[in-house]
């Protein structure tokens, strides 16, 4: 029975055992064996033969039969103790697990009783330190209370989400009780040690109140507001009475001595006090800022109460002083305590060297300049200010005062540039100055500059704008007044010549309406056009600079750089109108000539020398004088060229009738 169920068995596995070639391949070279049975190519027929070679070895069939019986129950054997390890092993995980979760368990009453102990002993400094922080309230132990405080308040945040207890909720009011306490505590000490009433500080208890100010710096921060609030109002009161607006030396002409003052002022804190408040509270910053404040208020109330008596030397002296302070507290502080700080400007690029507006001004006080080769290297710009503003921006209301002189002074400058100019007479010929551009031209630019510059340190904002209107204003009369106002009056008068009176010239004579000396104005006029066309535009790109971001959409320059180009075209155009009016009696000579009664072919007819004359003694004068604008002499040949030309022919056409002799002379000796 038994052999009849293991031979099911091995059909069974016969059937269900049918491995892939490649798994088969794959086991060989695992498991790597010579035993026949685990050949891929297994043959039963031929592992029997090779059992049973022959007959006679058929008798031993038994023996080999019961061997492979053995060998199949080993196998069993095999298979049956893997199979039991396996379920032995499976057994084996679920005892880890259950010892693990006991293990886990333990960890949890293991954290759970570590957190009890640590939560118990946070308590216990809890309500030891609340006693204690208690008795040394009362005892003023502020040196004691500002350890003990920080602890305690960093042991209570452990409790938040205790609250719910009543003993915890409990220690934390008397926690507040204590902190609220404190707070009153060292407030009236501070009113004690520095009333409010009176200038005179007694100088209380330094020591105390240093341990007050570490106590602070743990409780409410409006605790620490408060105590720097009374403490500067107070160091600053004695402040408010000497400088009061009905005292003398509240009036800009003595705005140094409210710096003196304070300047002592710190230095004397510094030696009482500069121990007694913590470092990072910077008081010392803190004070000087709120003199500012109180200064920038004060100075805008008696300048508005005494709004007449202001004068530009005394503004701008005012606000040199203002400036300079602002400067010093930069160097002696960070600013720290300042909630705004003045944004940084544009960097300034390099221009053309030619003008005066471009050239840097680092150091430049107000009211004076100093240009920089631009050859050397640039130097690293300053960082800004943050103090700048903080007095000065009070003046800015009535920097009218500064634009209305400046509008004053530049009239005035403009009618001696008028005056100059009819003393010392226009460029003379045949000199250096002859062409060159006017020198009035360069100081205003200079002025300019400075002005700028200047007002540029003051404000950057509707002042600026302002000013830039007055540059405007006296753009334009210088243009009118110096340059439009002395150009030669053109009086051409193309009056008929003869032939006679052409023959009479001699070569170099005066023909033409423009004298050299009117030539030389002219040139000289043009070129100064446009230096001041080109210095104009550079002058509006240094405003946009200096001006505040918003506003430079309103600094616009364009109607006085087209003045100077009007005046441009206008000096050309006398240029070429004086040189066409002295050519004109020479063309109506030729259209006058009895070309028909011409007999022979003769020299060079007078009206072609008088032309060639004419333009030989004009042409040179003004490209000399333009030497240094050479386009515009170009344009000056240019418009010379289309004017004479169609005058020439226009006459060509009156010179008749003419006879074959005649425009034998027009064409071979003309």
């Amino acid at each position: 029975m038994m052999e009849e169920e293991e031979f099911e068995l091995a059909e069974d596995l016969e059937a269900i055992l049918h491995l892939t070639p490649e798994v088969q391949l794959a086991i060989e070279q695992v498991f790597p064996s010579q035993d026949p049975l685990d050949r891929a190519d297994f043959n039963a027929v031929e592992y029997i033969n090779t059992l049973f070679p022959t007959e006679q070895s058929l008798a031993n069939i038994d023996d080999v039969v019961n061997k492979i019986r053995l060998k199949i129950r080993r196998l069993d054997d095999n298979i049956r103790t893997v199979v039991r390890g396996q379920t032995n092993v499976g057994q084996d995980g679920r005892q880890v697990k259950e010892i693990t979760r006991d293990i886990k368990q333990l960890d949890h009453a293991k954290r759970h009783l570590t957190t009890s102990i640590t939560t118990l002993n946070h308590l216990h400094m809890l309500a030891g330190g609340v006693d204690s922080l208690e008795a040394m309230t009362r005892k003023r132990q502020y040196g004691e209370v500002a350890n003990l405080l920080q602890g305690v308040v960093n042991v209570l945040e452990h409790f938040q989400k205790y609250m719910g207890i009543p003993q915890i909720r409990q220690l934390s009011e008397r926690v507040k009780a204590a902190q609220s306490e404190l707070g009153t505590q060292i407030l009236a000490d501070f009113e004690e040690a520095f009333p409010s009433q009176g200038s005179k500080r007694p100088g209380g208890p330094s020591n105390v109140l240093r341990d007050a100010c570490l106590v602070a710096n743990v409780l409410d921060p409006r605790i620490k507001q408060e105590i720097i609030k009374k403490f500067i109002r107070q160091h600053l009161s004695e402040y408010l009475v000497l400088f009061q607006e009905n005292q003398d030396v509240a009036w800009l002409d003595k705005i140094d001595r409210r710096y003196a003052w304070i300047k002592r002022q710190l230095v004397d804190y510094e030696e009482k006090y500069g121990r007694m408040f913590p470092e990072e509270w910077c008081m010392t910053e803190r004070i000087a800022v709120e003199f500012c404040h109180i200064t920038r208020v004060e100075l805008a109330k008696v300048m508005r109460t005494r709004a007449k008596e202001i004068e530009v030397k005394l503004l701008l002296f005012a606000i040199q002083r203002t400036t300079n302070f602002e400067g010093l507290l930069a160097k002696r502080f960070t600013g720290c305590t300042l909630t705004d700080t003045t944004p940084g400007k544009r960097p300034e690029s390099p221009l053309d060297p030619t003008n005066p507006f471009l050239e840097d001004e680092p150091g430049e006080d107000v009211g004076g300049e100093k240009d920089d080769d631009l050859s050397r290297p640039r130097k690293p710009k300053a960082p800004d200010n943050p103090f700048h503003g903080i007095v000065s921006k009070c003046f800015e209301p009535h920097l009218y005062v500064y634009i209305e002189s400046q509008d004053k002074n530049l009239g005035e400058l403009i009618d001696r540039f008028v005056a100059d100019f009819r003393a010392q007479g226009p460029p003379k010929a045949g000199t250096e100055e002859g062409g060159a551009v006017l020198p009035s031209c360069a100081d205003l630019f200079v002025y300019y500059k400075k002005c700028m510059v200047q007002c540029s340190q003051l404000s950057t904002g509707e002042p600026m704008i302002a000013l830039t209107t007055i540059f405007q204003k006296y753009l334009r009369e210088y243009a009118w007044k110096i340059l439009s106002g002395n150009l030669p009056k053109s009086n051409s008068n193309s009056g008929g010549l003869t032939i006679t009176s052409l023959l009479k010239e001699k070569e170099g004579s005066e023909t033409a309406k423009f004298t050299v000396d009117e030539l030389c104005l002219i040139c000289s006029i043009l070129s100064t056009a446009e230096y001041c066309l080109a210095t104009t535009q550079q002058l509006e790109e240094k405003l946009k600079e200096k001006v505040d971001k918003p506003l430079v959409e309103r600094i616009n320059l364009t109607g006085e750089m087209d003045t100077f180009s009007t005046v441009i075209s206008n000096s050309i155009q006398l240029l070429v109108q004086d040189l066409d009016a002295a050519c004109d009696p020479a063309l109506t000579a030729m259209s006058k000539m009895p070309w028909q009664s011409v007999e022979h072919v003769g020299d060079q007819s007078p009206y072609v020398t008088s032309i060639i004359m004419h333009i030989k003694q004009n042409v040179p004068i003004i490209r000399d004088n333009l030497a240094s604008t050479r386009k515009y002499f170009t344009q000056f040949c240019i418009k010379f060229t289309n004017s004479f030309i169609p005058k020439f022919i226009n006459h060509l056409f009156r010179c008749k009738p003419i006879s074959m002799v005649g425009a034998e002379q027009r064409w071979s000796a003309d």
